[in-house]
């Protein structure tokens, strides 16, 4: 168990201990309140309540148990399979799933659905809980993804991609006309600092991230768009065009408060994927169709 003390300053006098401690560790208020709620987080030596005041002077104390880390199980779960061989395995994911087991996630997931798919056969490279992932999109996100059967499949690939010769193509619809009909955004992404579950274009602990784009079509309000990935930071091109002021479409997190419940999440695809084989150095494309969500919204705008 990790133990973390701090001397309470000025700057915190009055704080509140949940959302001291919160920014203190990085880690979100929830995760503090569950913390405090196991009576981890003492004052003064004191157990707390999440409300309590801090003053200065006062020594705040966090113990927080070691992560415990568990195992992927199969399910049989149903899973679009675009290609596969003993090496890796390319799937069409739909918009809702998850990738992998996390919190709050903890199975019916890809993940889950493979190991069941593959007998277990994938690379052990990410640990149990993340076997054969190389790259990730996000649970309301549909498209292909890349995954890795053996460890070889798996360095390969991750090195494709960190070399940016792994050709990952989306489409989404933002809000709004571009200025321009096509463009390169080159702003780092990094961890929100007011919003942990958040990331943002930001100078402070990021990371460079750049997402090139081209106008397919536009509408009374909305733009087509393509979208080239060369970085893959979280949620990359859902930041980016809300950085640009064109958030995706149906975005709860980056786009506006008014949201647009139908698509229930962001209307955005990994269409198509391109790389070299792993084993036989031969270039693989595969291409997907726009799903249902994605196409019945188009045919609600009006073209421009």
């Amino acid at each position: 168990m990790e133990q973390l003390s701090f001397p309470i300053g000025a700057e915190l006098d009055q704080s509140r201990v949940d959302a001291a401690a919160a920014e203190l560790t990085g880690r979100t208020r929830s995760q503090v309140q569950a913390l405090i709620a196991d009576g981890l987080v003492t004052v003064d030596g004191k157990p707390v309540q999440k409300n309590t005041r801090l003053k200065a002077g006062q020594e705040l104390a966090i113990s927080i148990p070691d992560p415990v880390e568990l195992a992927a199980v199969p399910q049989d779960i149903p899973v679009d399979i675009v290609y596969e061989d003993e090496s890796v395995i390319v799937v069409n994911k739909p918009k809702g799933m998850v990738v992998h087991p996390a919190p709050g996630n903890p199975d019916g997931t890809l993940v889950n659905a493979l190991l069941w798919h593959c007998r277990g056969k994938l690379s052990s490279i990410n640990g149990v809980i993340r076997p054969g992932i190389v790259h990730r999109i996000d649970r309301d996100t549909s498209g292909l993804l890349l995954v890795a059967k053996t460890d070889q499949a798996h360095l390969s690939l991750s090195e494709q991609i960190k070399a940016h010769s792994c050709d990952r193509v989306y489409q989404a619809v933002v809000y709004g006309r571009m200025k321009e009909p096509e463009g390169r955004v080159d702003a780092p992404i990094g961890r929100n600092p007011l919003e942990r579950k958040e990331m943002c274009v930001t100078a402070k602990n990021s990371k460079e991230a750049v997402t090139n784009y081209r106008v397919l079509q536009e509408y009374e309000g909305f733009s087509h768009l393509e979208l080239r990935l060369e970085t893959g930071r979280t949620h990359q091109i859902r930041v980016h065009m809300a950085y640009l002021g064109h958030p995706v479409a149906g975005d709860p997190v980056y786009g506006p408060k008014k949201v647009i419940k139908s698509l229930e999440g962001q209307c955005l695809h990994a269409k198509s994927i391109a790389f070299d084989h792993p084993v036989t150095g031969e270039r693989m494309r595969f291409d997907s169709e726009l799903p249902a969500y994605f196409t019945d919204f188009l045919r609600t705008l009006r073209p421009l």
